[in-house]
């Protein structure tokens, strides 16, 4: 809706003047009215029109400020800027302090992440390319970051090169790199326990396995060759220390052993055989003496071990001697626990505290007790009971 004033034949639209003149306000014709952007009004008609008589001053019209028509500048102004008394002479205007300046350079245009609403002028510019985007731009600032990290990271891992130690320096460092006398003496006490340990267990394999095994091949060599002998026919005779003449059999023991000449530890005893007390002093009967003590000697741990179980004999167990013409069978009758090696008496025609009342065929077995140690004595007495030609076959003790 426009509205006209009669006196000047004005039209006055109140939907597109922001004038706040009202009617009635006395206004001179040249500043009533539409505003500077107004299509009668525009800056290039004022300068078709030539030079115009100078505006008058602004006025205040309810608290704000109003340009005239004719001033092709006041859209750069502040329209609602109150009104200021003159300002001093070298004092800065409120335009000065309140206005900031005017930038030429032209203004960014917000991208799509920001922005929802644009004008005509913003969209033709963001369809122009105007280089990578925020993602493009993040990616290649962290590629950058990468790349110079990169060479610091291996500047600080480098290992610094290190100084070249003085004359003084280097002797002190071959002092210290060398062993102490106290490290050597440990060092070598050490290398010898563990070779000391280290034979120490060989010898103890030798001792327990080894040997065994070594007798007993070489207590069936010695049972073969008496079997041999006897099979061609020699007859016995004074036996040579070491040969063998006679076979032992413990049932109960599960024991067959040769019985040769002396008590040698080298060449009867370590082979797995048992000794006659057959020399010196020592020397006892054989088993076809009438009257006499046939004694023997054997190893009760290693070397064949045959006489380590004879504490569990029990009397009238029995021992049978096999020779090349018979079998002499003996009967278990009692059993001497202990005693000293120098006891010779266990060994007499009528031994020493065997029970035996008077002359009789004994036989006597020794061995080493206790076990693994050679302190002391066993001693295991029998009382011949039978004596059986070969030719009437095996006595029953060897049968059943």
């Amino acid at each position: 809706m426009n509205a006209q004033r009669p006196e000047d034949g004005y039209e006055y639209d109140p939907l597109t003047d922001p004038s706040p003149t009202p009617w009635g306000d006395p206004m001179p014709p040249g500043e009533r009215g539409t505003p500077w952007f107004s299509a009668a009004n525009t800056p290039d008609e004022e300068q078709a029109r030539g030079p115009q008589a100078p505006t008058a001053q602004p006025q205040e019209w309810s608290g704000h400020r109003q340009y005239s028509v004719d001033d092709p500048e006041g859209y750069q102004r502040d329209w609602y800027a109150r009104t200021q008394p003159e300002a001093e002479p070298g004092a800065a205007s409120y335009e000065t302090v309140a206005m900031p300046q005017q930038r030429s350079e032209p203004i960014p245009v917000p991208d799509d992440e920001t922005v929802a609403l644009r004008t005509a002028d913003t969209r033709r510019a963001a369809q122009t390319p105007a280089g990578p985007g925020r993602a493009e731009r993040r990616r290649a600032a962290k590629a950058r970051g990468r790349r110079h990290a990169a060479p610091a990271a291996a500047a600080s891992d480098a290992p610094a090169p290190a100084r070249p130690l003085s004359r003084v320096e280097a002797r002190r460092a071959a002092r210290a790199a060398k062993d102490s006398p106290a490290v050597i003496a440990s060092r070598a006490i050490g290398e010898l326990f563990i070779s000391f340990g280290v034979l120490m267990l060989l010898f103890v394999t030798y001792q327990l396995w080894w040997t065994n095994i070594r007798a007993g091949q070489q207590a069936n060599q010695a049972t073969n060759k008496i079997q041999d002998d006897w099979a061609k026919g020699r007859k016995p005779g004074v036996f040579e220390p070491g040969q063998g003449f006679a076979i032992m059999h413990i049932p109960k023991l599960d024991v067959v052993v040769p019985i040769a000449e002396g008590i040698s530890k080298h060449k009867v005893l370590d082979r797995g055989m048992v000794g006659h007390y057959g020399e010196g002093k020592l020397k006892t009967a054989m088993p076809s003496d009438k009257v006499g003590n046939f004694a023997v000697a054997g190893h009760r741990n290693t070397h064949g071990e045959p006489f380590r179980y004879i504490n569990r004999l029990q009397p009238g167990d029995p021992i049978v001697v096999e020779t090349q013409d018979a079998y002499y069978t003996y009967k278990m009758a009692s059993i001497l626990p202990q005693t000293s090696p120098s006891n010779v008496s266990v060994i007499a025609p009528v031994p020493e505290g065997s029970g035996f009342g008077g002359p009789g065929r004994y036989i006597t077995l020794t061995t080493c007790t206790p076990e693994f140690t050679s302190t002391y004595r066993m001693i295991v007495w029998g009382k011949m009971v039978d004596e059986r030609p070969r030719s009437k076959g095996k006595p029953d003790a060897l049968v059943g």
